[in-house]
């Protein structure tokens, strides 16, 4: 019987630009992830902010018009990636990922993962461009814009191609350069060489 090629999810992607062995734990021992307070809070935090969704105007995003669709699964075997997008807006233009976090300030991993899904809707969706994306930030009722640029599409591709070795070679990569990421991290008691 053939298996399925093996795929990131995009939040892996997202958890391996905020620290790689996030990526490794979740990889190489898959079963011991808890579930914190603060992931099931991010959670019920999504849900309102789709309600709220459903009753707003595109102007969020400066868009006069479009069509909305929620929570799109995505996967591709060539990208040997998957996800599911919070918000897809579709206009006559081009398509936009959106994405809802529970966060005041956008970080480089939630650009990333942004980043990923264009990627797979471009890649799954080759008739019209997807060019930009926005992360909505659910605390501040704000969407913030995220141009995806060559230099950021380097940068999908480089971590894609470390978290394809990390997952082969399946080997403890070094901890993050920012210590403070690893004060509430749920996998904190695993590395024993850090704070």
């Amino acid at each position: 019987m053939d298996q399925d090629p093996f795929t990131f999810r995009v939040i892996d992607l997202k958890q391996y630009v905020y620290c790689p062995r996030i990526l490794y734990y979740q990889t190489v021992l898959p079963d011991v992830r808890p579930i914190t307070y603060k992931m099931e809070a991010g959670i019920q935090s999504h849900i309102q902010a789709e309600e709220r969704e459903k009753r707003r105007q595109l102007r969020t995003y400066g868009l006069a018009s479009g069509e909305r669709s929620f929570n799109v699964p995505l996967l591709s075997a060539d990208l040997k990636l998957s996800g599911v997008l919070d918000m897809l807006i579709e206009t006559e233009a081009e398509r936009i990922p959106v994405d809802y976090k529970d966060s005041k300030k956008v970080g480089a991993h939630f650009k990333m993962q942004v980043l990923a899904y264009g990627r797979l809707l471009q890649t799954l969706h080759p008739d019209k461009p997807v060019q930009r994306g926005f992360l909505y930030l659910i605390p501040n009722r704000e969407a913030v814009p995220v141009p995806f640029t060559a230099h950021l599409q380097r940068q999908l591709d480089k971590a894609l191609t470390q978290m394809a070795a990390i997952a082969q070679a399946q080997q403890l990569p070094a901890p993050p350069d920012t210590p403070a990421r690893c004060v509430d991290c749920e996998f904190h008691r695993f590395c024993n060489d850090v704070l």
